[in-house]
């Protein structure tokens, strides 16, 4: 009875070790997988084939923001909207901080970045569709502030948003113009949103901000008695969607349909609400 007690005994272990050991090959097997399949999904998107998933700041109107409804809404979200359509995918509109926009692309957590995001400088970075808009970088000041061109900055406090366009171009350090105009601040701050930008400005906790023109004309709009936008620009540059930089594929279907809405006249409708004119540059 002992014996056979034994035998039973040492069966019932080597079937208890044979599936123990199948189990830790299919936890690993799983482990792996994941990791692929995050890999995949950071080249080919969201991996949800039912959604396109656009990252952008809410902060940043008029191309993207949350309106008093609670609303997110803007021009590129408009774009992003029709192009989600014509491609017959849900659209899912992703708030993200500007910061960890690299993050949250490579990590697949979001299709592509759609919001006034500048292509200059940083083509090696992403697959970037063909720019859809030119913009500049300029400044807004106080009307009464006495400043009437960039050299009048020297002494003053600047504002730019953090990793901006307007950032980059005035850190610019192969342009010797910008180095010599930045040397010449007090000093330059940067900040998470323009909305609280125009707050600092008004305050008189800075001097002038730095921004994209469209942005700047819209945080202005009905405000030109107060403010105003300084003729000489600091830079000028070019709008595009930009995706993963193994993702050609999606980026390549986007540019199709953004070539689409400029032939048949939807992109021109869509910019005429927001701005008053047709900003399209697709050829």
């Amino acid at each position: 009875m002992k014996k056979i007690t034994m035998m039973l005994l040492a069966v019932c272990l080597a079937f208890g070790l044979t599936a123990c050991g199948n189990k830790d090959q299919e936890t690993k097997g799983n482990q792996t997988a994941g990791s692929d399949a995050q890999t995949t999904a950071a080249e080919s998107g969201s991996g949800e084939k039912g959604t396109f998933t656009v990252g952008f700041d809410a902060d940043f109107p008029p191309f993207g923001y949350m309106d008093e409804n609670g609303d997110y809404v803007g021009f590129d979200l408009d774009l992003a909207a029709e192009c989600a359509s014509r491609m017959g995918k849900e659209l899912v509109l992703k708030p993200i901080n500007w910061d960890a926009k690299d993050m949250e692309l490579s990590s697949g957590s979001i299709d592509c970045i759609w919001n006034g995001f500048t292509m200059n400088g940083r083509e090696a970075d992403y697959a970037f569709t063909k720019s859809y808009m030119d913009n500049s970088q300029v400044v807004v000041i106080k009307k009464d502030s006495g400043i009437t061109s960039l050299a009048d900055l020297a002494g003053k406090t600047v504002l730019v948003q953090t990793d901006s366009s307007a950032q980059a171009a005035l850190l610019d350090e192969e342009n010797e113009e910008m180095k010599t105009l930045v040397a010449s601040f007090k000093g330059l701050e940067t900040i998470a949103d323009y909305n609280t930008a125009m707050m600092e400005l008004e305050s008189g906790a800075v001097d002038a901000v730095g921004m994209d023109i469209f942005v700047a004309k819209y945080q202005i709009e009905g405000k030109e008695d107060i403010y105003e936008i300084l003729d000489d620009h600091i830079s000028t540059e070019q709008y595009g969607v930009g995706f993963y930089k193994a993702n050609t594929a999606l980026k390549d279907e986007v540019e199709g349909i953004l070539m689409e809405m400029a032939d048949d006249g939807t992109f021109a409708e869509i910019s005429d609400k927001w701005f008053g004119l047709d900003v399209c540059t697709l050829k």
